[in-house]
């Protein structure tokens, strides 16, 4: 009897401490309901007194982006923004007025609140303009004895491809570029074998998709002629970046189109 009275007090306690346990994480994983109400209004750089965030309710809107918000919270003492990615800036200090938190890159960021909330705010981002010209590439490859000439049009579209970068203060930047149909064809003299718009889609079996997303069809050449048909290279880069994928583009005496990476 008494080890039964044992065993039941032993379960009786693990269950109060999971409990206990449990609790204590949801309490240390609750909003800060505090900090989020004190962080309401525009913040101003100590060094440079220009504004790098407003917040009002629960969006933070940065002065590098047009008035595009992004959801934030603070939780376990660190200022959290959900976006494309969580980000998390650790505070290291906080007030109704000053604010001091750590970049992801680890450098110390001083902050305090405007006094008033009719600063010129968020307004000031040149989005880049679509090219109105169109540019036109020609070629000529002799194969056979015949003449070929392949052509590509790069036409600038209204087609936008967002990319996140971040600032030198550790915030997220949205960067916004255009992308490009291109518009290839091949002729043996007057007589056209092949005419088909190119868009960075129809690359999707060769390229990663998480790739593709960011980046933009930019360039297109005509590279030669074979047995097999006739070859175009497709460029396809993330702007700003320094990573590209060439595809060899191949087009078939039918028309057929195949896509090999370089």
């Amino acid at each position: 009897m008494r080890k039964f009275h044992f065993t039941a007090l032993c379960v009786l306690l693990c269950v109060a401490c999971n409990s206990s346990q449990k609790n204590g994480e949801e309490r240390k994983d609750e909003i800060d309901s505090t900090a989020v109400h004190e962080l309401q209004g525009i913040w101003l750089d100590d060094n440079t007194e220009l504004p790098l965030f407003k917040i009002k309710g629960d969006s933070i809107y940065y002065a590098s982006q047009i008035n595009l918000p992004m959801s934030f919270t603070v939780r376990n003492d660190t200022l959290v923004v959900f976006g494309a990615d969580t980000l998390n800036y650790p505070i290291q200090e906080r007030g109704m007025y000053f604010l001091r938190y750590r970049t992801l890159a680890g450098d110390m960021v001083s902050l305090h609140k405007a006094e008033t909330d009719t600063i010129s705010f968020g307004t000031a981002v040149e989005v880049p303009e679509t090219a109105d010209e169109v540019v036109e590439k020609d070629s000529v490859i002799v194969y056979g004895g015949e003449r070929f000439r392949g052509y590509a049009y790069i036409n600038p579209t209204r087609k936008k491809v967002v990319n996140m970068g971040v600032s030198e203060e550790g915030l997220p930047v949205e960067n916004i570029y255009y992308d490009n149909i291109i518009h290839i064809c091949i002729y043996q003299g007057k007589k056209c074998l092949f005419a088909r718009d190119m868009n960075k889609e129809m690359f999707s079996q060769v390229v990663p998709a998480d790739f593709l997303r960011s980046a933009i069809l930019s360039d297109m050449n005509f590279a030669g002629i074979d047995s097999e048909g006739f070859w175009y290279q497709a460029t396809l880069c993330v702007p700003g970046g320094a990573i590209c994928y060439n595809v060899r583009l191949g087009i078939s005496r039918d028309g057929e189109l195949t896509y090999r990476v370089r």
